[in-house]
């Protein structure tokens, strides 16, 4: 079965990122790289989660080395969210994936949190 994650390529990224009618979060990343390896699933778990309102996709920087410098991608995983074909955030380095969820939160939540924020103790 595949993944909730979509790979992307130097040809297909225009189509597949920049002109996206909603937010995308390019993961890239290299086959190399073990912290790419520790934040693939979490992004996946995203991915299948918040698909209808967040699109990931993912970048081989090594197979597709144009993107990435036309990007300025220096340092790997970054995550990039594109918004109207342009960079609205970038994430550096493998994080949690309750820090995810929280850098990602304006683009994945749809009105109210599901989840309550912590009350107050009176």
């Amino acid at each position: 079965m595949a993944g909730a994650t979509t790979p992307v390529t130097d040809k297909t990224f225009a189509a597949e990122v920049l002109k996206s009618d909603k937010p995308v979060l390019v993961d890239f990343w290299a086959e190399w790289c073990g912290p790419c390896k520790m934040v693939a699933p979490v992004l996946e778990e995203i991915a299948a989660a918040h698909g209808d309102r967040l699109r990931i996709v993912k970048l081989n920087i090594d197979e597709n080395p144009q993107t990435a410098r036309a990007y300025s991608i220096m340092s790997i995983p970054t995550m990039a969210v594109f918004v109207d074909g342009a960079i609205a955030k970038s994430i550096v380095g493998a994080k949690p994936k309750s820090v995810l969820l929280k850098d990602l939160a304006e683009y994945i939540s749809a009105g109210p949190s599901a989840s309550a924020e912590p009350r107050a103790r009176a």
